[in-house]
This record gives C-alpha cells, sequence and structure tokens, in this order.
C-alpha cells in the first residue's frame, strides 16, 4: 500500500475521532457567524463545505455557519429531490469525500421518522421547502449530570420509556442542530396537504443508527439512499 494511501487513511481516522469528541460540547448557532464566509448557491456551499474538512480539526462551529447561510433556491436543489408516495425519502448530493454527507430528504404529506440517534455523529437538518417539526427526547440510560440535561434527581435518564424534551417547528432556511449527547429525535411533516424538503449534513458519515420505540426497544437500522446525485438508485446499491 502506497504510504500517500496510508497517510490519508491516518488523517481521516483522526478526523473521526475529533469530530466524534466535539460532540461532547457542540451545542448550534443561532444565526451566521458576522464574520464568515458568504454562501450564494447550493454548488458554493458544498465547495465550502469540502474546504472546511480538508483540515484534520474541522471548524464544526464554521460547518454551522455555511448551513446557516446558504438560502434555499429550488432551482440548484430540485433535481436532488425525489419523492415515494409512502415514505419520506434519503437522497445523496455529495458524499463528502467520506468526511460529510450531504442529503436532501423529502417529506411527503404526513410523513415522519422513527426515533432514532445519529451513531455519535453531527447533524444539521436545513428547511428548503414548508415546514418540519421536531420532537427531542432524552437518550436512554446515559448521564445527564455533566450537561445539565437531566429530568431526573439522580442525575439518570429514565430507562423504562422515552422521555420527551421538547417540539421545534422549522421553518424555511432554519436550521436545527442535534447529535447524541443532545438526545433522540424524530422529525414528521406536520402537513396533510403540502410536502417539505430539507438538507442535511452529517459528520462523520455513518451506515447504520439506533431506532427506539417507545418502550425503549433498540433495533439497528441500516441508513439507505433512495438516490444519488439526482439519480435513482437500485436495490442493491443503496
Amino acid at each position: 500500500m502506497a504510504l500517500s494511501k496510508i497517510d490519508s487513511e491516518i488523517e481521516q481516522v483522526d478526523q473521526e475521532k475529533y469530530l466524534r469528541q466535539a460532540t461532547s460540547y457542540y451545542q448550534a448557532l443561532e444565526k451566521p457567524l458576522k464574520y464568515g464566509p458568504e454562501v450564494n448557491s447550493l454548488s458554493d456551499l458544498v465547495a465550502a463545505l469540502h474546504r472546511e474538512f480538508e483540515s484534520n480539526y474541522v471548524n464544526i462551529e464554521m460547518v454551522n455557519h455555511l448551513m446557516l447561510s446558504y438560502k434555499s433556491n429550488p432551482r440548484e436543489w430540485r433535481k436532488y429531490a425525489k419523492f415515494d408516495r409512502y415514505t419520506y425519502t434519503r437522497n445523496l448530493v455529495d458524499a463528502g469525500n467520506g468526511k460529510f454527507n450531504l442529503l436532501i430528504l423529502c417529506w411527503g404529506e404526513g410523513h415522519g421518522s422513527s426515533v432514532h440517534d445519529h451513531a455519535d455523529s453531527h447533524c444539521f437538518m436545513k428547511m428548503l421547502k414548508g415546514d418540519l417539526r421536531e420532537k427531542r427526547y432524552e437518550y436512554p440510560n446515559r448521564s445527564a449530570r455533566d450537561n445539565g440535561r437531566s429530568h431526573h434527581p439522580d442525575g439518570e435518564i429514565d430507562s423504562r420509556e422515552l422521555v420527551e424534551i421538547g417540539e421545534t417547528p422549522i421553518a424555511v432556511n432554519d436550521v436545527a442542530y442535534i447529535n447524541d449527547n443532545l438526545g433522540l429525535h424524530r422529525v414528521e411533516n406536520p402537513s396533510h396537504s403540502d410536502t417539505s424538503v430539507s438538507l442535511h449534513l452529517y459528520c462523520p458519515p455513518f451506515d447504520t443508527c439506533s431506532v427506539f420505540q417507545d418502550n425503549l426497544k433498540k433495533t439497528t437500522a441500516k441508513v439507505t439512499f433512495w438516490s444519488k446525485y439526482g439519480v435513482r438508485t437500485k436495490q442493491n446499491e443503496q
């Protein structure tokens, strides 16, 4: 194996470790940074994200700024927006050289996700069209002493049932952020007459996550793509 390839693999492992450690303290920006770069198009966003992820020590706050700064333009993202009649879809826009995934999720009327985690990765979710509603839950059986989120006197999250800790509407151009230290979530399109479209960034990328039932039964779910780069994927390529 070439030394350059070995070095590249070591760098990616280091970056993944750094990003996962950052989930222990990162909370999210409410608005773009005052002196951050401008993002005038979806292609600008993708290029800027690639530049940020060139470093092992990704500035996750800058990644947040970039997602906030992009303003939805349907002419730019329409080719990636693929809907399914029965369920929401995950459509890959950019694979981020294996360092991040940028996806467009399409939500039919009333479609929603299960309650799930994010495999110790960062998740940024930006609304492009319509509205979504996020319900957030405590992560079962995790200590919450260190971050002040516990609703229980002993500092432990109740292990018998999911504990809802908030519900937030997400409007066009808003950005929501979550990681496993902040909890689990469920996302749904509350409208029964309009579709919704959202732009998601996951870093590091992951191909499985945990799904939770109300009784806390946990299962592992494989993460798939309904389409890649605007083209419908075959069943064995998802």
